[in-house]
């Protein structure tokens, strides 16, 4: 007698011929219309909403596209998606894709009516788009998500949400924003929560826009929660979720927590977007050392030139592969996959701030110069050493995991 079990994706390095063709459709896009128009929405540093539409336009931004990378069973999807995206403007592109972070928040802990709900408001139209923010830091509670102190307090067939926090991609601008919460402070990140608050909530409001020093077309700012009242059903998980923390309230285990579980999905994600700058850097260095001509000859055929290139592209090859290998990890539930994708976002972030920096240096003055748009990158690649938890945080999960010690 046999049993029929699920059969299980194996990884691969190579990407099926439907996923080659989505990359080269990606990078299209992002040659065409990203590219062009980066050094422009830095500068004005507001959100490029043309490009969204366009976006949508082209079926890049909606539902559909999100709900086909979710359920790629090799979650090849989206690092590959994220790379071509990000090789060609990051500012842009995490304008597109930051209403993901939200979207992962509400597939990941929402009950299936919640995700019919909210997920298609997240994106609106090709007509009308919206936008989506998770908002999860606070002034006080960056990398130490356990410290929390916006809360959500039960009020008859409502919850009352109070808080401040700060660093929210399209925050205060989004249509609907996914806010973690703290029900139970006493019990740190164990009686936290995740709650939809719907576009036109009274008591949502947005504070200070933050002037970046990157990534300057994707809108980042504080958001207010000033007695922002929802009803019971914004909760994330409903009863059973609601059963959750009171299993933990009594001292029982409670299961996942809500926001470390979207970061395991997200960070190979932000890991990938930190690749394609790298790249994006890379080649360009690569280009002007072919063409630029010092002492005779080419500077590309000086070694101090040339190893430089060879020892970027032998690290961007390995974050690439990392990323890919903790995005099917994720996608699979591998027990590895929370190890994975903390060393994925780490070594890919610190790539792409060393990668940046030695294009520039390959460059010499000219790299100095914003007209050739590379220092531009360097500073598109610095966040990516700090958000979705610092390089510090990813290295404390990573040495959690591999020693099974509560290292603090």
């Amino acid at each position: 007698m046999t049993t029929d079990t699920p059969t299980q994706p194996v990884f691969s390095l190579e990407l099926s011929e439907e996923q080659r063709d989505l990359r080269d459709w990606v990078h299209s896009f992002a040659e065409r219309v990203l590219r062009p128009a980066a050094a422009e929405w830095d500068e004005r540093e507001e959100t490029p909403w043309p490009i969204i539409q366009e976006a949508a336009r082209d079926g890049l931004y909606g539902l559909e596209f999100f709900a086909k990378a979710t359920f790629d069973p090799t979650g090849q999807t989206i690092p590959v998606t994220f790379e071509e995206l990000f090789w060609g403007d990051a500012g842009s592109g995490m304008a597109i894709m930051g209403t993901l972070l939200a979207v992962s928040a509400i597939n990941g802990s929402g009950t299936n009516s919640q995700k019919g709900q909210w997920m298609p408001q997240c994106f609106g139209t090709p007509d009308e788009v919206k936008l989506a923010a998770f908002c999860v830091s606070e002034p006080d509670a960056g990398s130490d998500v356990s410290s929390l102190k916006t809360r959500a307090v039960r009020d008859g067939d409502d919850w009352v949400i109070n808080g401040h926090k700060t660093w929210i991609t399209n925050g205060g601008i989004a249509s609907v924003h996914v806010v973690v919460a703290s029900v139970y402070p006493e019990l740190g990140s164990r009686g936290q929560a995740t709650f939809v608050i719907p576009a036109g909530t009274t008591g949502l409001t947005q504070g200070r826009k933050i002037l970046k020093h990157g990534i300057r077309a994707s809108h980042t700012a504080e958001v207010n929660l000033d007695d922002v009242r929802v009803p019971f059903d914004c909760l994330l998980g409903g009863k059973e979720k609601l059963e959750r923390l009171e299993k933990a309230r009594s001292g029982e285990s409670s299961g996942r927590q809500d926001a470390m579980a979207t970061f395991t999905a997200t960070r190979p994600a932000v890991g990938a977007m930190a690749v394609g700058i790298s790249r994006a850097a890379y080649e360009q260095a690569l280009q002007y050392a072919k063409e630029r001509v010092q002492f005779g000859k080419a500077i590309v055929h000086h070694q101090g030139i040339a190893f430089t290139l060879a020892m970027m592209a032998t690290e961007i090859e390995a974050a690439r592969w990392l990323v890919r290998a903790a995005s099917w990890h994720a996608a699979t539930g591998h027990p590895d996959a929370r190890k994975l994708a903390s060393m994925a976002k780490l070594k890919a972030g610190e790539v792409a701030v060393w990668a940046t920096e030695r294009a520039i240096q390959v460059h010499g003055g000219a790299g100095y110069d914003r007209a050739l748009g590379v220092e531009r990158l360097h500073r598109d690649a610095k966040i990516y050493t700090i958000f979705e938890g610092t390089a510090e945080i990813q290295q404390l999960v990573i040495a959690r995991e591999i020693s099974g010690e509560r290292i603090e």
